[in-house]
């Protein structure tokens, strides 16, 4: 079972996205965690890759140019642990 937590900047970066925003990315998290349920293989459409210039940062990007980071965190029950960086647009990667 993955658990995840949240930075401070990742909740105030959700909190200014529109419902539309919020929607799209919970609709990526269900396809996301599936995937980490499934052995962490995640599907094509998730576009899940690394940060270039932040080691061990992942990037999820979805439709209608949402993104959010995460990184692994060590795992409190079996299964991965998600720290949820920074969600938003393109403009996250300023301080990913």
């Amino acid at each position: 079972m993955p658990t995840y937590e949240t930075l401070p900047r990742f909740t105030a970066d959700l909190d200014r996205l529109t419902p539309e925003q919020r929607r799209r990315f919970r609709q990526a998290v269900t396809a996301f965690v599936h995937d980490l349920r499934a052995g962490g293989r995640f599907r094509a459409g998730l576009r899940i890759k690394r940060v270039r210039c932040a080691p061990g940062v992942y990037e999820l990007t979805w439709s209608g140019g949402g993104r959010a980071t995460w990184s692994y965190g060590t795992e409190r029950i079996q299964g991965a642990h998600i720290i949820w960086r920074r969600i938003g647009t393109h403009d996250i990667f300023t301080s990913p």
